[in-house]
């Protein structure tokens, strides 16, 4: 069975990160191993510091770095596109489900959050959203959340996966 993914979208600002480190913890307390990935949709990002041996292999030509310690791993390469989604997530196998911050346009199951003093603006697509959470009052047909009610979230998101749903993309518009 494939891992489940799913996306935790909206606009800068919203507080997508807090959500998701509340989430992260509060899943993993309950013995989920959870897999993540943030999109940063600029070009060039660092992270490894100027100085530091794997920055300067990288800086000599390296196109794919390791960095390897006894109780951790961490690998970076160049490409010459930007990676899918499922791509990326193929090789994350040792995790219970993925939580992704983030690739609105990926087609997975979509919780969106909107921060009313941002912006209440929806960016995701009724067929891909699962769940809103939201301060402002916004009338969807899916499941909605107070931004601080990380604890509902986490048992939806858990319940969720359990029955399947987060397999799969989401259907294609008719």
């Amino acid at each position: 069975m494939p891992i489940p993914v799913i996306t935790i979208i909206g606009k800068s600002g919203a507080g997508k990160t807090t959500l998701l480190e509340k989430l992260i913890a509060e899943l993993s307390a309950r013995g989920r191993a959870i897999g993540t990935v943030k999109h940063h949709s600029h070009v060039g990002f660092d992270i490894d510091r100027p100085g530091k041996d794997s920055w300067r292999h990288a800086q000599a030509g390296s196109q794919h770095v390791v960095i390897a310690a006894p109780d951790k791993i961490a690998s970076y390469r160049l490409l010459e596109r930007e990676l899918e989604l499922d791509e990326i997530t193929a090789s994350m196998t040792e995790v219970d489900m993925i939580l992704v911050e983030g690739y609105k346009q990926s087609n997975k199951p979509s919780i969106e959050v909107i921060r009313s003093a941002n912006s209440i603006e929806m960016i995701s697509s009724p067929e891909q959203r699962i769940a809103l959470v939201t301060d402002a009052s916004i009338v969807v047909d899916v499941p909605t959340f107070q931004l601080d009610d990380y604890l509902a979230l986490a048992d939806f998101i858990e319940a969720y996966a359990c029955l399947g749903k987060l397999d799969t993309n989401v259907p294609e518009p008719h």
